[in-house]
This record gives structure tokens, sequence and C-alpha cells, in this order.
């Protein structure tokens, strides 16, 4: 490929169009399916399986699964799905350093997916940014619509597919290459052969999960309450909110959002946050050991 520049990705493309990265990154020790299948055998472990049915309509199974259901799957048109699986092998963890012009705390987790002939989890869009590294196999993806709350979706089967996808673009990608999708683009990607995908998904919090996790750190640190004007007017009307009240919540809250020392140091906290908290207290080796049925307490192992 071309040298890439990632001042004229984040100008151009960034949150704006999708862009293929022909032969942007080659994962050397790839995750295989037999080891996908064994992370989701884990409770633990956030994982779903995804069939396609005739007339192109998608059944979803969550797991965890067994050994058996393995071993009755169908040649063709499945797929399996690890989420986080950076979480258990560091290896996996290592694809962040090749999107290091993004800072850190933006990464949310890896996405695994095995794919037989046929696969795919039908068509719908995210509303967060994602880096789709095509690691083994082939996949064909097909571009469409800019979507948003409003866009109409199937939700037959556990899954959420659009019930309008409009195409506009076809591309195709082999190991090496990496697709990257905006917030809302609609996507649809069915696999050619055996594959397997890394989806890197990029945080991209609501209002309401900020605001809802900042009230609860300003309640530990005991915060300022309302404060009125220094001149309180009588009530005319003492079921009016008037525009002096308005103004004087207004205030408290803006004291709060810009207070820099205190927002640096929450959101530094909450972006780094794991993405299961039951985990907060694992290291790499912990979490390995513990899908090996090994259990950890005050840092040693229980055989």
């Amino acid at each position: 490929m071309s040298e890439f520049d990632p001042s004229q990705f984040l100008k151009e493309d960034w949150q704006q169009q999708p862009r293929l990265l022909n032969q942007f990154l080659t994962v050397d020790d790839p995750v295989t399916p037999e080891e996908l299948a064994g992370l989701a055998l884990e409770e633990e472990i956030e994982s779903r399986f995804v069939q396609v049915e005739p007339s192109n309509k998608w059944s979803q199974t969550l797991g965890p699964f067994t050994e058996d259901f393995f071993l009755q799957l169908p040649e063709e048109n499945w797929t399996l799905l690890v989420q986080a699986v950076d979480l258990w092998l560091p290896r996996v963890a290592a694809t962040f350093e090749h999107f290091n012009f993004l800072p850190k705390w933006r990464f949310d987790d890896v996405m695994v997916s095995y794919a037989t002939e046929g696969g795919g989890v039908g068509p719908h869009y995210d509303f967060y940014d994602v880096f789709l590294v095509q690691v083994s196999g082939h996949r064909t993806w097909q571009l469409g619509q800019w979507c948003d709350e409003q866009s109409k979706l199937i939700t037959e089967g556990g899954m959420k597919t659009l019930a309008d996808f409009q195409k506009m673009e076809t591309v195709e990608v082999e190991p090496g290459d990496v697709l990257y999708i905006p917030p809302r683009k609609a996507h649809w990607g069915i696999s050619s052969d055996a594959s397997v995908t890394y989806s890197v998904g990029i945080r991209r919090p609501t209002a309401q999960e900020v605001l809802y996790d900042l009230a609860i750190e300003l309640e530990a640190r005991g915060s300022t309450r309302y404060l009125d004007d220094a001149q309180r007017n009588i009530a005319t009307h003492p079921l009016e909110v008037t525009a002096n009240d308005i103004q004087a919540v207004q205030r408290l809250l803006r004291d709060a959002i810009e207070d820099e020392a205190l927002i640096g140091d929450w959101l530094a906290r909450y972006m780094s946050y794991p993405k299961y908290d039951d985990l907060v207290e694992l290291t790499d080796e912990e979490r390995v050991a513990q899908l090996n049925g090994i259990v950890y307490k005050n840092g040693d192992p229980i055989e």
C-alpha cells in the first residue's frame, strides 16, 4: 500500500467516510478457530453464534457454548463472535499498537469473529468507529447508507438488522487489509471462505453515560450544592421555575464541568476502566490462568 498518512486520514476520513487500507496490518500469530471456540466455552466471556437462515434471515445464539455444540455445526453460513479477546490474549491486545495515532483511552476492545463461507451478521450499523482487520480468509463488505435511531430494524431471531439496506459500494478484503467504518454507516460483511476478522472498536460514550458516571464522581467528592443569587426574590407563584432558578442550576453544572482538574482525573479513570468490571483486579497472567482452571487468592495461584 502507499504510505499511510495518519494526519490525512484523520482530516479526510475519520468519522466521515469508510476507508480501505490495503495491506495495512499483517497478524503474525492470529487467533485460531479452535482458540476462539475455546474462549466461547467460558461463562465469563461474552460470545455469540450467528447463523444465516434461508432468504437472508439471521438467528443468534448467546454463549457460553459446549463442545458438543461445535461438533454439530454445518460447514457453511455461520459466524462465531467473541468480545474483548484482548483481555484474554495479550497478543491480540497488541493490535491496538497499530492504531497509535489515536489516544489509548479511546480504544474499547477487540472482537474476534470466525466465519465460514457465507457467514455474516447481516446489514447493520454501529454508533462507534471500527477498524475491521482481515486476519485470514476473504470477506466481501457492502457499504450502505448513513443511519440513525430512526432507521427501521428487524429484530427477529435475537438480531438487529436493517430492514432497508441500500448498497452503495462493494469492497473485497484479503489478509492484511483493514477497512475503517465510521459511526452510523451501514455495512454488511459476507465471508467468501473460512475467515478470521479482528474488529477494533473505538469508544464513543453517550452524554447520558458521561453525566451518570460523573455524577457518581461528584457525589464521592462531596460536591457543592445549589446556591441562590445574592438576593432571592419573593416567590409570586410558588409552582413557577424562574429564569433565575434555571441560571442557578446552569451555573452549578458549569462550575463542575469547567473544573479541568476534576474532569481530567475522572476522564482518565473512566475511559481506562475495563469493559468487564469483574476483571478489574486481574493481571494478564491471571486472566489466562483463569481459563485453565487456576484460581488466584491474594495474588498467589491456588493449585
